[in-house]
Parts: structure tokens; sequence; C-alpha cells
């Protein structure tokens, strides 16, 4: 029951987000979106009327929210908006595939805050924007996401870690200690407990990565201290 109750919060959730981001929405596209019926979609509006919603229900053409109605007071102007739909261009086509899940999620909200004149600019942008890189939208990780959690919160992490040259791989308890992108592509540079320094992991050779319920002590330096200290011992 509790899990059904969370599925269904985080829908409705979901399902705001989608009426503050578009004119207008129908129940089948919803149904279709959250892979549930469309009975229950119309439970769901019900139940977003009854919380204090203005959901407005055009006959035969779909659901949209009251005019002038915001989740949040934060307003961006055309150009702010237009910068984050640029980076949102370049995030798609990034390599770690939990990157660009959780970028476009937070961009989806974004949207939902914007004036109509400035949702249908920034919309239009999106659609006339194009980055050669990565031109197949290829995904080489996927933990970008889970380090990013384990290097602010000082979380130890075990990964099972893959060297072509040798193509053989080993276990490793590690101390995230930053994150580096390269074309693209990122790396992780982290104290090894195995090799018992600084070691640089490219997240793609990463096969399995476990976040361990233990904290360490945070390095006392800064990534700059890290770059003259590598380039002392090279």
């Amino acid at each position: 029951m509790i899990d059904n109750d969370t599925k269904r919060l985080s829908r409705l959730t979901a399902i705001l987000t989608q009426l503050q981001t578009k004119r207008l929405i129908t129940a089948p596209d919803l149904a279709e979106k959250f892979s549930v019926s469309v009975r229950t979609i119309y439970r769901d509006m019900r139940a977003l009327e009854q919380s204090g919603v203005p959901v407005v229900t055009e006959e035969g053409k779909g659901y949209s929210l009251m005019d002038g109605y915001r989740l949040s007071p934060v307003m961006f102007t055309e150009t702010e908006a237009n910068a984050l739909i640029t980076a949102e261009q370049l995030v798609i086509k990034n390599k770690d595939a939990s990157f660009v899940k959780e970028y476009r999620q937070a961009i989806g909200k974004i949207k939902a805050v914007l004036r109509h004149n400035t949702k249908d600019s920034a919309n239009l942008l999106s659609e006339r924007i194009l980055f050669g890189h990565n031109a197949g939208n290829n995904r080489t990780s996927t933990n970008l996401a889970d380090l990013q959690l384990a290097l602010t919160r000082f979380t130890l992490l075990n990964i099972d870690y893959h060297s072509p040259d040798t193509n053989e791989s080993s276990s490793r308890t590690i101390e995230p200690f930053a994150l580096l992108s390269t074309q693209e592509n990122w790396l992780l540079v982290a104290w090894c407990r195995l090799r018992k320094a600084f070691r640089t992991f490219r997240l793609d050779r990463i096969r399995n990565l476990t976040v361990l319920n233990e904290r360490f002590a945070p390095h006392k330096m800064t990534l700059q201290e890290y770059f003259e200290m590598s380039q002392k011992k090279s």
C-alpha cells in the first residue's frame, strides 16, 4: 500500500510538472507516458483539483492549468532560459546516462515555471540548436549521479574496475575526490585504498559500483593543489 501511495504521489507530481510545461495535455497522452489507464488519469486529475490545483478541463481537447498558476515564484528572463536550453543540448550529448536523465528532469521543472511566451521561445530554441559531438548519443557510463552524491557526502565506494591493458578487472575501495570531464567522457579522481594513492578512473571502465554504508574523512586539499601535486610527481 505504501509503495502504491508513493508511486501515485510521484505520478501526481510528475503530472503537475507536465501541466506546467505544456499548454494543453490529454488524458491518453498522460496515460501512455506513465503506463497507467486513462481512468487512472481521470482519478489523478480529480485528486489534483481536490488538493487546490486549478486544473482547467477543455472538453474534447485536454487539460491545462489556470493561467498564472506557478509551482515556484522563481522566474527566468528569456536570455536566462536560452542559456539553460543551450546547456541542455550540450548535456544531451554527454556519455553518462544518469547525468542526462537527472538534467532532463531538472530542466523539465525549470521549464514548468516559465511564462508562456518565454516557454514557447525556449521550446523553439531547443529545436534549432544542434551540437555535433557524440552524434550517435551513445552512453558509456551510468554512475555519475551516484558518484556526485558520494563525493559531496564523503561516502566510500566499492568498484570493479576493468583495465584494457591487462584485460583484467580488480575490486577497489575508493574515496571519491573530484570529477573531470573530457570530450563528453568522465574521469573520477579518488584515493584508492588498494594502491594507497590517488588514482584516476574512467567511468566507462567501471563495471560495477556499490555505495558503501561508511564515510571517510575529507581530504584536506583543493583540486588545484591536487593538480600541483600531480605535476610534481610527473
